[in-house]
């Protein structure tokens, strides 16, 4: 499984840091949240894990399975769920999972119409995706990314335009198929959104 490893991690725009000196260990298979408050670099330091963004100073080193991956393999063992994640809009749901899966294939089992239920987005499998509300939107980036075939899992924000009854599929998918993942998560929705994470990075320490 993966495991990630932070050293004196810090970001700066121009003459300002938005955090220095952040030394953390995240563990396989290990919950953590990134918490602070707005404004304060939890999206920020989410995608420098991802690899979205280059740190200002200090080194991230990935480990799966006990050897150590390059920065540029990471792709292939992570999934990330955001909501400024674009979408191909003029695809359909069926024509976007054809396109992806080639590159990250989903969990053992999930097919096209499996994915379709889980997701609670049948009823939409004809349309295009721009005429999707903001909420089947974030719908579909959190079953790309829960349901992918990576270890590590990446939320940002997850509930963002999610009514009462996504976050009880919210839940449910983080209790039924992410359980093997090592999961960030940025976020201060303690009740709902990182809830399950026992681990806390909270960036407001790290402010110099």
């Amino acid at each position: 499984m993966i495991r990630i490893s932070l050293e004196t991690i810090g970001k700066r725009h121009q003459h300002l840091w938005t955090f220095r000196g952040i030394d953390y260990v995240f563990e396989e298979k290990t919950r953590t949240a990134i918490t602070g408050f707005n404004g304060s670099g939890k999206s920020t330091l989410l995608q420098i894990i991802s690899g979205y963004q280059q740190a200002s100073e200090g080194k991230i080193t990935y480990n799966y399975n006990s050897k150590e991956v390059a920065s540029e393999k990471l792709f292939n063992l992570l999934s990330i769920g955001a909501p400024y994640i674009d979408l191909p809009e003029e695809l359909s749901i069926a024509e976007l999972i054809y396109y992806f899966t080639p590159f990250k294939e989903f969990q053992s089992g999930i097919s096209i119409p499996a994915f379709l239920e889980i997701s609670q987005l049948a009823h939409a499998r004809e349309k295009s995706i721009k005429q999707f509300s903001s909420g089947m939107k974030q719908r579909l980036k959190l079953a790309m990314a829960i349901l992918s075939d990576a270890p590590l899992l990446l939320l940002d924000e997850p509930l963002s335009n999610l009514d009462a009854i996504g976050v009880v599929w919210y839940k449910q998918m983080i209790e039924n198929y992410a359980s093997q993942k090592t999961i960030i998560v940025a976020s201060n929705n303690i009740e709902d959104e990182i809830y399950f994470c026992r681990e806390r990075i909270n960036i407001n320490n790290y402010k110099k």
